[in-house]
């Protein structure tokens, strides 16, 4: 029902910055938030970043004040600007909608993308 495709990962030395995008596809008007969690190897996925469909931001304590989630309505894309960034933010990084079904019951849903690889070398 939504679809999401992430880009814009890479390697990156410490400090140095990136610019992730999610694009969402298919019936976008149920979204009601845009995630992004990510994962590194052997450890719990996080969740990073959100944005709501009115707005409304937050973020881990781990990133704050180094990434700003933002949005482009007319291009279906949530943003994940990352600055400042450090060895420790390598992981997977992962775009997630949460939805609901207006169309059959109102029935909460989740997307996810494919992930997109985040190294940052020290």
């Amino acid at each position: 029902q939504v679809q999401l495709v992430e880009s814009g990962g890479g390697l990156v030395q410490a400090g140095g910055s990136l610019r992730l995008s999610c694009v969402a596809s298919g019936n976008i008007f149920m979204i009601n938030a845009i995630n992004w969690y990510r994962q590194a190897p052997g450890k719990q996925r996080e969740l990073v970043a959100t944005i709501t469909s009115g707005g409304s931001t937050n973020y881990a304590d781990s990133v704050k004040g180094r990434f700003t989630i933002s949005r482009d309505n007319a291009k279906n894309t949530v943003y994940l600007q990352m600055n400042s960034l450090k060895p420790e933010d390598t992981a997977v990084y992962h775009c997630n909608a949460a939805a609901t079904d207006v169309v059959l019951g109102y029935r909460p849903f989740e997307s996810w993308g494919q992930g997109t690889q985040v190294t940052v070398s020290s």
